[in-house]
């Protein structure tokens, strides 16, 4: 890239400590604190509200930080990846072990363990940074991502999200404004959700996540979470849809049964639930009620938006489908106004989507370290933005992101 270009990544991950929700939740909340235990076959697993969590193996847990490993292979995982195939064509049961054979070369296998550089420790965050010559990186959790698709209790919920939104500050706040904090909400407990924005962003958090289920299972655009809109809108901070896991029953994979293992078509579609909740702030009329609301989709490929919004203004506009949609203008007026979606690097349709949908509506995000995304994400980004407009490529790398955080203002 240009030195000249400001970059900045939208969507980076830290490696949260595993002791963060016992040494962070209100001492009512610390017996039932999220934390890692290890079992009796000498595996690490994740413990949700007293209970072993059943959707994040041992094996998942582990290869968390699995992009670390998959930099150091380079080329060679496509050798890794052909001898796998053949070990799995004679062994059943394998799939799910796949992450934890990118791990440490015959060591016993850990969350610490597989903790790729600066996923845990500032200074080391910061050298990467500047490594990458990138300016800032915007965070958000891994541990984080797992818990709520098992935890129906909104109160607990509340206290987790408000001791990892208290430690993520902390963390953040001698880096110079390199590491952007982001609070984790939940929408269990709207009225509490917004009350926590707001002390967040008092403490420095830049902008606030929401994953892409509710676990009272009313749509993310229902008029309960009004309190939050408002919150956000007043606060004059951005608020996103970041997949997580989610609990099965309402998750996008309930088509088919036997794909235990099919990890590559499991991760595949596993952000289906990001459009699902977003279409909801369009179907309840979300931004005529709140026209300053800026709100970000994440980790679920942009690609996709063009579509999306050719066939959401088209049933708006010319079906009698668009009078269930609470809205005086058509959806794609809204997504231009106030909306923002982030980029894998290794997308190709984004040059495109930024002339048919808005310069300045796209982000890039690394996603690291998580393992579910390349290492090469800066030569793949070259390619992403080589075929854009001198604007859209400096929005896409960084000015964006900066704008719609107002991470430059002071």
């Amino acid at each position: 890239m240009n030195t000249e270009e400001l970059l900045i990544d939208a969507d980076g991950h830290i490696l949260e400590p595993p002791d963060l929700w016992e040494r962070y939740l209100e001492p009512k909340y610390r017996a039932r604190a999220l934390r890692i235990r290890v079992g009796d076959d000498g595996r690490e697993f994740l413990e949700i509200d007293g209970q072993r969590a059943v959707l994040t193996s041992p094996t998942l847990l582990t290869s968390l930080g699995g992009m670390k490993k998959l930099k150091e292979l380079g080329e060679k995982i496509e050798g890794f990846n052909a001898s796998r195939r053949e070990l799995l064509r004679s062994r059943s049961g394998e799939q799910r072990e796949t992450f934890a054979s990118l791990g440490a070369d015959g060591h016993r296998e850990t969350y610490l363990s597989g903790c790729a550089f600066g996923a845990m420790d500032m200074k080391e965050r910061l050298e990467l940074v500047k490594h990458e010559g990138m300016a800032k990186v915007v965070l958000y959790p891994t541990l984080g991502l797992l818990w709520e698709a098992e935890l129906f209790d909104s109160e607990l919920s509340s206290a987790y999200c408000r001791a990892y939104n208290r430690w993520i500050t902390e963390f953040c706040r001698d880096s110079g404004g390199r590491l952007v904090p982001i609070a984790h909400l939940s929408l269990g407990d709207p009225v509490e959700a917004a009350h926590e924005l707001e002390r967040a962003v008092k403490d420095g958090c830049k902008g606030a996540f929401v994953c892409p289920f509710t676990i009272t299972r009313k749509p993310h655009g229902h008029l309960d979470h009004d309190v939050v809109f408002a919150a956000a809108q007043d606060l004059d901070v951005p608020l996103a849809i970041h997949p997580t896991l989610e609990p099965p029953a309402w998750g996008v994979h309930q088509r088919f049964d036997n794909l235990e293992g099919a990890d590559w078509y499991l991760d595949l579609f596993a952000a289906q639930g990001v459009p699902q909740a977003f279409a909801t702030l369009f179907q309840y009329g979300v931004f005529d009620r709140f026209p300053r609301l800026r709100v970000v989709v994440l980790e679920s490929g942009a690609g996709w938006i063009g579509y999306w919004l050719n066939r959401a203004d088209a049933i708006y506009r010319r079906t009698a489908l668009g009078s269930t949609v609470q809205l005086k203008e058509r959806p794609s007026f809204y997504f231009t106004r106030q909306c923002y979606i982030s980029a894998d690097p290794d997308e190709r349709s984004i040059a495109a989507m930024t002339r048919l949908v808005g310069e300045d509506r796209f982000f890039w995000a690394s996603d690291y370290p998580h393992p579910d995304h390349p290492g090469d994400y800066l030569e793949e980004l070259r390619g992403m933005v080589e075929d854009m407009t001198t604007s859209g490529r400096r929005g896409v790398l960084g000015e964006n992101v900066a704008r719609a955080y107002k991470l430059l203002e002071r």
